[in-house]
């Protein structure tokens, strides 16, 4: 699975890994009083991005399952979250990597559970 194009989706995927749990890491230790929402929720897509990316490295057909159901909910709370910092900014005082579709990070944290399901589905007709 993680061949040609795979394989820099999946490092794109680590890399967001550890920059997400990184910075949450950070945040929630020296700052978890100020925006205590926005960093869980910054942790958790950290856990996300962590997930799929070991699925992604897997060819067997509960890799494949564990990336699909990764990028379904990575897609579900960047739509989720993206949406209700921009309707209510008071929700998050300060930005999750999801805020505003991932604008903070290029919107690539909108990007990458399009791409990573694009990529499972193509690569399940091969």
């Amino acid at each position: 699975m993680a061949s040609g194009p795979g394989r820099l989706l999946v490092a794109v995927y680590a890399v967001f890994a550890l920059a997400a749990t990184a910075r949450a890491a950070v945040q929630m230790i020296t700052k978890f009083d100020e925006a205590p929402v926005a960093y869980l929720l910054s942790a958790f897509a950290g856990v996300v991005y962590i997930v799929a990316t070991v699925g992604l490295t897997r060819s067997s057909a509960g890799g494949r399952r564990v990336a699909g159901v990764a990028c379904a909910v990575e897609l579900t709370g960047v739509l989720t979250v993206g949406t209700l910092s921009l309707v209510d900014r008071g929700l998050f005082p300060d930005e999750a990597v999801w805020s505003a579709y991932g604008q903070g990070y290029f919107f690539l944290p909108a990007a990458l559970p399009i791409l990573g399901l694009w990529w499972l589905r193509h690569t399940a007709r091969s």
